[in-house]
Parts: structure tokens; sequence; C-alpha cells
């Protein structure tokens, strides 16, 4: 997942996002935390021009890239979780779709162009501010290599799947619906939340 994906909230081994904020970005002035009118949530009130500052969850978007039955995963070379597999996925950007930013981050991780399918999965990562989505996927191609964010990439079969050395809770969700699905022949879309995990 590109740059500091599942949660850039990571330092130091601890999850800290969101980050806090000391200065409104509108007008440079102290900001405070308050609940402001009409409003039932603490957030970051700018005193001075009356600037709030919301912090919503950040959507992660990605796929279960297939090619002759077998799934394409990623070793990841950058924390958190360097060293775990992966499907491809990551912060989508402005101005592009969710299938978009599912190709675009098969693309940089792993080289890879893939034909976006059916959304599989929509699951809440309440500890890290996220929602990841995912989608089934084909390689369109078997040109796949590891990209700058990744250690390895290797086509696998169900049965030889890493369970074991998963990246993130998320990632396990996605990979086990895509093949219930596979199975069943359906386009099933499991929408659940995320268990907690420890970073380390």
């Amino acid at each position: 997942m590109a740059g500091r994906t599942i949660t850039d909230a990571y330092v130091n081994g601890r999850i800290c996002y969101p980050w806090p904020m000391n200065y409104c970005s509108q007008c440079g002035e102290p900001i405070s935390r308050a609940i402001p009118p009409g409003d039932n949530r603490i957030r970051y009130v700018c005193a001075s021009c009356g600037m709030i500052h919301y912090q919503n969850p950040r959507i992660v978007a990605g796929c279960v890239p297939e090619y002759q039955d077998r799934i394409l995963l990623c070793k990841r070379a950058i924390e958190p979780r360097s060293g775990f597999w992966t499907v491809p996925a990551g912060f989508m950007e402005l101005d592009e779709t969710l299938p978009d930013a599912a190709a675009r981050e098969t693309l940089e991780e792993a080289n890879a162009r893939v034909e976006i399918g059916a959304m599989i999965a929509s699951v809440d990562v309440i500890q890290a501010r996220q929602v990841h989505v995912f989608f089934a996927a084909r390689l369109t191609d078997p040109g796949f290599s590891a990209g700058a964010e990744t250690l390895a990439t290797r086509l696998y079969d169900a049965e030889s799947i890493p369970w074991d050395e998963l990246a993130f809770p998320s990632v396990r969700i996605a990979l086990q619906q895509f093949l219930r699905n596979r199975e069943s022949g359906q386009d099933d879309l499991l929408v659940c939340e995320a268990p907690r995990q420890k970073i380390r």
C-alpha cells in the first residue's frame, strides 16, 4: 500500500491519528478543542476566524487481482507491517474514482495492470479512522514485479495464501470474501468492521 497506508498514524509503534492541530490553516492563529454550536462532537475550532477543522475517515482503495485462478499479493517494504503480505491498496486521491484508485495502487505497488470488477468488501477500520474498500480484479497480462514500496510480488493459489503473514485484518477479510464469491459464483458485497490490531 502506497505511502503510510492503512494507517499514516503509525509513529514509533503507536497509533496517533488524527494528527493534533495547534494552528488554524485559515488564519494562522492558535486553535482549541470545543464542541461548536449545533454540533455534538469535539472539534478543532479557531476562536479568531471561527473556522471549524473537521477530521473525517480516510478512504483506502484496493483490489484482489487474479490471474489463472491465482491471487497476486505484495510483500510490504514500508511500515507499518513491513515484510508482511497484502493486496495492492492505498489512499484514494482527489479527482479519481474508487476503481481508478485501486487500479493505480496495483500499478504502483506491483507494476501490474488490472481490470477492476465488482466491489467485494467495505471494511470500517475504526482504529485507524479509515474505510477500506476492495474490488475483485483480473490481471490483464501476466507481467508484474515489486514496486518502490514492495519487497516482493507473487501469485498464490487459494491453498498457499500465507494467512499467518498477512499485514492487516482488512486484507484477510477481502481475501476471504473474494474466495467465497469465487466459489459461489456471486458478486456479494461484505460490509463489516475490522477487528482491532496491535501494530508493532
